[in-house]
């Protein structure tokens, strides 16, 4: 004769509430310990001793570490390429996410994994990659060369390794959202007669403005600290074509580890805005979800 199987009956604590795994008081202490001193060790650790050794021999010396011509060079490449890249990726996010999410077609998915590529490929790779296709013994090398353009170790390689780098983080937070949207907005708007530009400009982009403003907010912050792919297309030609995380290297290998960790606080400060502005959108994204 079959027995059924016996079942075990939950747990439950004094209150009758469940008992679940992990929800002791004791293990909830560990778990928050050990989580608060891997944050400490790994996060906050760093960031404190960056400052410190900038100000370590007073704001005199951290200041004097600005005056270098090639550090300030470096600060302005790096935001004339952010200046540069950013747009440029809001604009390829919201097409690649308006495709992506409004519309069925042949090779969607294709198109979804081509946004991901950068972030399955290193730094390093993409920029081998470009080298090969516009260095002097590359692919278009002879013919850039022949009409004497100048793209790999150069401000023009710089902006395309840090196009491909940074190119999904505005698609990336702009799609799964248009798809959770729907388009029967968009639909309505064409019923009563709006062209294209007019519903991405009155519908699309001010539904998804604070992922937008995120995305950018990321794609900024990659752009400022990217090092791998830069520092292969740039040739580290110190005050032509050094962003400032190149310029952090080279002053650190030149013993100058005051100026190195000076320049570091700047790339820090962005990290750190960042992550105040992140908290602000998703604040005003949950209170215009509620006013809804």
């Amino acid at each position: 004769m079959a027995t059924s199987p016996i079942i075990p009956r939950p747990r439950k604590d004094a209150l009758g509430a469940r008992v679940r795994v992990g929800s002791g008081a004791t293990t909830r202490r560990v778990l928050i310990g050990a989580v608060l001193l891997v944050t400490a060790l790994v996060l906050v650790a760093p960031l404190v001793a960056i400052f410190a050794e900038a100000l370590r021999h007073g704001w005199g010396a951290y200041a004097s570490s600005f005056a270098a011509p090639d550090t300030q060079y470096a600060i302005w490449l790096t935001l004339i390429t952010a200046l540069v890249v950013v747009p440029i990726n809001i604009g390829f996010g919201i097409a690649a996410a308006w495709c992506i999410a409004k519309f069925s077609f042949p090779g969607r998915n294709l198109l979804v994994a081509l946004v991901e590529l950068p972030f399955s490929i290193s730094p390093i790779i993409a920029g081998v990659a470009y080298l090969f296709v516009y260095g002097a013994q590359g692919l278009l090398g002879p013919f850039l060369e022949a009409h004497d353009i100048k793209i790999m170790f150069a401000v023009p390689g710089i902006m395309l390794a840090s196009l491909f780098v940074t190119a999904p983080f505005v698609a990336r937070e702009l799609i799964p959202l248009m798809i959770a949207q729907g388009s029967e907005e968009e639909e309505a708007a064409v019923t009563l007669g709006a062209g294209g530009w007019r519903i991405l400009r009155t519908v699309t982009l001010p539904n998804v403005r604070f992922a937008l403003l995120y995305g950018a907010a990321l794609c900024n912050a990659r752009v400022m600290g990217e090092f791998g792919a830069v520092s292969i297309v740039s040739g580290n030609i110190r005050g032509q074509t050094n962003t400032l995380p190149l310029q952090i290297e080279l002053l650190y290998q030149d013993n100058n580890a005051v100026a190195a960790f000076a320049v570091a606080t700047l790339l820090t400060a962005v990290a750190l805005v960042t992550l105040i502005a992140k908290a602000i959108i998703e604040r005003l994204d949950r209170v215009r979800e509620a006013a809804h």
